[in-house]
């Protein structure tokens, strides 16, 4: 194995953030089920592509049992529970924020009282935030200027700062973000068009995150970030990027189209770093630096140890 796949096996070993409540890794797409479970063979994927841990978000009270159940049949149980009480542990108060692209399922009002009541549980249990603003950054850094969360990621009210996930805004957004004390996590989404690539590129190498947000937001032919894509060396592209079939001709242990895993998370690293940094030899320092990040904020040094055992 080359020394770059070894070291982007080590950088992007934690996954951050996965929807794995969602039906469609179970082979269940609209309520239709289009192919047979391949959970098993999804993780095993993410597994050979150097994910050693995820965290898996849940959207609503039923949906975070489910994540919890999960992690405890998985792998936050295999790599932590040594060092916990307990069979899993909360590492976050969210998925929460705002989003005014979808006030048909809620208001701009009961989104906005909701996100501070998440808020006050990121306080009292002193936990990070994992965010979420779509379509509504003025309100979303106001509520969080007026809780308390205006600078050093609320530590003066008991919060321990956050991450603002999926970040599609400007680099004005991003520098907003930072300068509160939060973390901004990239992924698919985050790569569509040029400007995107502008507003990523500007964002502190100390505060940048990689994630996939699978099984949505997968990198496409059409996006800005096909360019680098296109760059991805061979034994990387199998890893990250491993060819995928059609839903309706499901063959057991391949990727299905239209449906992003874990391993691409790799694949959003190199996008990202590509349009920074023409030089691969110093794409592990890139990802080694997300990493770090991702395991500072959510308190999981654990995953160090489990790294380089």
């Amino acid at each position: 194995m080359s020394a770059t796949t070894t070291s982007v096996k080590a950088a992007v070993g934690l996954r951050f953030i996965v929807n794995l409540t969602d039906p469609v890794f179970r082979g269940r797409y609209r309520g239709r089920r289009k192919h047979d479970d391949d959970f098993a063979h999804m993780l095993g994927r993410s597994k050979r592509a150097g994910v050693m841990s995820m965290i898996i978000t849940g959207g609503s009270l039923s949906e975070s049992k489910v994540a919890l159940n999960l992690a405890k049949e998985h792998t936050l149980d295999e790599l932590v529970g040594a060092n916990l009480s307990g069979p899993g542990r909360a590492v976050a108060i969210g998925e929460c924020g705002l989003d005014y692209d979808r006030t048909h399922f809620a208001s701009a009002a009961i989104q906005q009282k909701a996100f501070r009541s998440q808020l006050a549980l990121a306080k009292k249990y002193h936990l990070p935030l994992f965010l979420h603003s779509r379509a509504a950054h003025s309100d979303f850094v106001r509520i969080l200027r007026e809780e308390g969360f205006g600078g050093d990621g609320g530590q003066a009210v008991g919060g321990r700062g956050g991450v603002v996930h999926s970040f599609t805004g400007s680099a004005e957004d991003a520098a907003d973000y930072v300068k509160m004390g939060f973390h901004v996590s990239i992924n698919g989404c985050s790569l569509k068009t040029e400007e995107n690539l502008v507003a990523v590129k500007s964002i502190d190498l100390r505060r940048i995150m990689f994630e996939t947000d699978a099984p949505w937001c997968s990198m496409t032919s059409t996006h800005a970030s096909r360019k680098h894509v296109d760059s991805l060396p061979a034994d990387l592209r199998e890893l990250f990027l491993p060819p995928a079939v059609r839903a309706e001709a499901f063959v057991p242990g391949r990727p299905v189209k239209g449906r992003n895993e874990p391993s691409v998370i790799g694949a959003v690293a190199w996008v990202a770093y590509k349009d920074r940094e023409g030089d691969p030899s110093r794409f592990d320092e890139f990802v080694e630096q997300g990493w770090r990040n991702t395991i500072e904020l959510f308190g999981l040094r654990e995953l160090v140890s489990e790294q380089s055992s």
